[in-house]
Protein backbone atom coordinates (compact mmCIF):
# COMPACT_ATOMS: atom_id res chain seq x y z
CA UNK A 1 0.00 0.00 0.00
CA UNK A 2 2.10 3.50 -1.12
CA UNK A 3 2.01 5.99 1.70
CA UNK A 4 -0.98 8.60 1.64
CA UNK A 5 -0.10 11.70 0.71
CA UNK A 6 0.92 14.26 3.93
CA UNK A 7 -1.89 16.56 3.33
CA UNK A 8 -4.48 13.94 3.80
CA UNK A 9 -2.79 12.29 7.09
CA UNK A 10 -2.61 15.67 8.62
CA UNK A 11 -6.36 16.37 7.52
CA UNK A 12 -8.78 13.33 7.18
CA UNK A 13 -8.07 11.07 9.82
CA UNK A 14 -7.33 14.01 12.28
CA UNK A 15 -11.08 15.49 11.43
CA UNK A 16 -13.02 12.56 11.53
CA UNK A 17 -11.25 11.92 14.89
CA UNK A 18 -12.27 15.36 16.19
CA UNK A 19 -15.97 14.94 14.58
CA UNK A 20 -15.79 11.77 16.78
CA UNK A 21 -14.77 13.20 19.68
CA UNK A 22 -17.34 16.22 19.46
CA UNK A 23 -20.23 13.72 18.71
CA UNK A 24 -19.07 11.79 22.05
CA UNK A 25 -19.37 15.19 23.56
CA UNK A 26 -22.51 16.07 22.57
CA UNK A 27 -24.06 12.57 23.22
CA UNK A 28 -22.51 12.93 27.09
CA UNK A 29 -23.94 16.28 27.59
CA UNK A 30 -27.34 15.27 26.26
CA UNK A 31 -27.02 12.09 28.52
CA UNK A 32 -25.86 13.50 31.85
CA UNK A 33 -28.37 17.10 30.66
CA UNK A 34 -31.93 15.98 30.09
CA UNK A 35 -34.54 18.33 29.26
CA UNK A 36 -31.83 20.69 30.32
CA UNK A 37 -29.72 20.00 27.31
CA UNK A 38 -31.33 22.36 24.60
CA UNK A 39 -30.55 25.28 27.01
CA UNK A 40 -27.67 24.10 26.79
CA UNK A 41 -27.07 24.31 23.38
CA UNK A 42 -27.67 28.09 24.02
CA UNK A 43 -25.05 28.39 26.24
CA UNK A 44 -21.70 30.71 25.88
CA UNK A 45 -18.64 29.93 26.86
CA UNK A 46 -18.17 33.71 27.78
CA UNK A 47 -20.57 36.91 27.00
CA UNK A 48 -20.10 37.90 23.30
CA UNK A 49 -19.24 34.40 22.32
CA UNK A 50 -21.48 32.13 19.58
CA UNK A 51 -23.64 29.57 21.76
CA UNK A 52 -22.43 26.02 21.85
CA UNK A 53 -24.67 25.19 18.86
CA UNK A 54 -23.00 27.54 16.52
CA UNK A 55 -19.60 26.66 18.29
CA UNK A 56 -20.49 22.94 17.22
CA UNK A 57 -21.64 23.66 13.53
CA UNK A 58 -18.58 25.71 12.79
CA UNK A 59 -15.99 23.45 14.06
CA UNK A 60 -17.88 20.99 11.86
CA UNK A 61 -18.15 23.31 9.13
CA UNK A 62 -14.05 23.91 9.42
CA UNK A 63 -13.23 20.22 8.54
CA UNK A 64 -14.37 21.04 4.96
CA UNK A 65 -13.46 24.35 4.85
CA UNK A 66 -9.79 22.99 5.64
CA UNK A 67 -10.30 19.72 3.72
CA UNK A 68 -12.02 20.63 0.47
CA UNK A 69 -9.89 23.46 -0.85
CA UNK A 70 -6.55 21.66 -0.21
CA UNK A 71 -8.02 19.02 -2.79
CA UNK A 72 -9.00 22.32 -5.23
CA UNK A 73 -12.85 21.47 -4.66
CA UNK A 74 -15.59 23.53 -3.35
CA UNK A 75 -16.48 23.62 0.15
CA UNK A 76 -19.88 21.92 0.74
CA UNK A 77 -22.04 23.56 3.42
CA UNK A 78 -23.98 22.09 5.68
CA UNK A 79 -27.07 23.12 6.81
CA UNK A 80 -29.07 20.20 9.29
CA UNK A 81 -30.71 22.14 12.40
CA UNK A 82 -28.90 24.33 15.18
CA UNK A 83 -30.98 21.56 17.87
CA UNK A 84 -29.37 18.10 19.53
CA UNK A 85 -30.23 15.98 16.29
CA UNK A 86 -29.53 18.47 13.85
CA UNK A 87 -26.30 19.29 15.04
CA UNK A 88 -25.50 15.21 15.32
CA UNK A 89 -26.37 15.23 11.66
CA UNK A 90 -23.83 17.59 10.52
CA UNK A 91 -21.56 16.04 12.05
CA UNK A 92 -22.20 12.62 10.15
CA UNK A 93 -22.21 14.54 7.42
CA UNK A 94 -19.03 16.10 7.67
CA UNK A 95 -17.24 12.86 8.31
CA UNK A 96 -19.30 11.03 5.55
CA UNK A 97 -18.34 13.84 3.24
CA UNK A 98 -14.79 13.89 4.53
CA UNK A 99 -14.22 9.84 4.44
CA UNK A 100 -15.24 10.46 0.36
CA UNK A 101 -12.36 12.21 -0.17
CA UNK A 102 -9.69 9.68 -1.84
CA UNK A 103 -5.86 10.08 -0.65
CA UNK A 104 -5.25 10.58 -3.94
CA UNK A 105 -6.96 13.62 -4.25
CA UNK A 106 -4.08 15.81 -2.12
CA UNK A 107 -1.59 14.54 -4.09
CA UNK A 108 -0.66 17.80 -5.35
CA UNK A 109 -1.85 20.02 -1.90
CA UNK A 110 1.14 21.60 -0.88
CA UNK A 111 1.42 23.11 -4.41
CA UNK A 112 -2.07 25.09 -3.06
CA UNK A 113 -2.44 28.84 -2.72
CA UNK A 114 -5.72 28.68 -0.57
CA UNK A 115 -8.26 32.16 -0.35
CA UNK A 116 -10.64 32.05 2.00
CA UNK A 117 -12.44 34.48 4.43
CA UNK A 118 -11.37 35.35 7.96
CA UNK A 119 -14.53 37.02 9.36
CA UNK A 120 -13.56 40.22 7.14
CA UNK A 121 -10.46 39.30 5.89
CA UNK A 122 -9.41 37.97 2.45
CA UNK A 123 -6.56 35.35 2.96
CA UNK A 124 -4.58 34.07 0.02
CA UNK A 125 -2.00 31.32 1.69
CA UNK A 126 0.13 28.69 0.84
CA UNK A 127 -1.67 25.26 1.21
CA UNK A 128 0.68 24.53 4.53
CA UNK A 129 0.23 28.03 6.53
CA UNK A 130 -3.51 27.43 5.17
CA UNK A 131 -3.98 24.48 7.24
CA UNK A 132 -1.81 25.12 10.32
CA UNK A 133 -1.91 28.95 11.10
CA UNK A 134 -5.90 29.37 9.94
CA UNK A 135 -7.57 26.02 9.50
CA UNK A 136 -6.23 23.94 12.64
CA UNK A 137 -6.11 26.25 15.16
CA UNK A 138 -9.97 27.77 13.91
CA UNK A 139 -10.91 24.07 13.69
CA UNK A 140 -9.49 23.59 17.74
CA UNK A 141 -10.59 27.00 18.79
CA UNK A 142 -14.69 26.66 17.80
CA UNK A 143 -14.09 22.71 19.35
CA UNK A 144 -12.57 24.15 22.65
CA UNK A 145 -15.26 26.76 22.66
CA UNK A 146 -18.45 24.14 22.80
CA UNK A 147 -16.45 21.69 25.29
CA UNK A 148 -16.16 24.89 27.57
CA UNK A 149 -19.79 26.19 27.67
CA UNK A 150 -20.96 22.45 27.80
CA UNK A 151 -18.80 21.69 30.25
CA UNK A 152 -19.96 24.88 32.19
CA UNK A 153 -23.67 23.95 31.69
CA UNK A 154 -22.87 21.12 33.69
CA UNK A 155 -21.98 18.17 31.35
CA UNK A 156 -18.92 16.10 32.58
CA UNK A 157 -16.81 16.78 30.07
CA UNK A 158 -12.77 16.46 30.76
CA UNK A 159 -9.28 16.76 29.00
CA UNK A 160 -9.93 12.94 27.92
CA UNK A 161 -13.58 13.73 26.14
CA UNK A 162 -11.42 16.91 24.37
CA UNK A 163 -8.11 14.86 22.96
CA UNK A 164 -9.41 11.13 23.11
CA UNK A 165 -5.97 10.70 24.89
CA UNK A 166 -5.71 11.09 27.97
CA UNK A 167 -6.95 8.62 31.21
CA UNK A 168 -7.50 9.68 35.02
CA UNK A 169 -9.41 8.05 37.69
CA UNK A 170 -13.13 7.93 38.30
CA UNK A 171 -14.02 10.95 40.02
CA UNK A 172 -10.46 12.88 39.70
CA UNK A 173 -10.32 16.63 39.74
CA UNK A 174 -8.04 19.15 39.70
CA UNK A 175 -10.19 21.56 42.11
Amino acid sequence: MPAQPPFYRATVPVFVGVLGRLGGELARAEARLGDRFAEALNARPAVGMMPVARQVATATQFTLRIAYPLVGRRVPELRDAMDGPGLHARIAGARALLEALGPEEFTHSGRRVIRAQAGLADLELPAEMFLNEFGLPNLYFHHAMAHVALKQAGAPLGKADFDGRHIYPEGFSFG
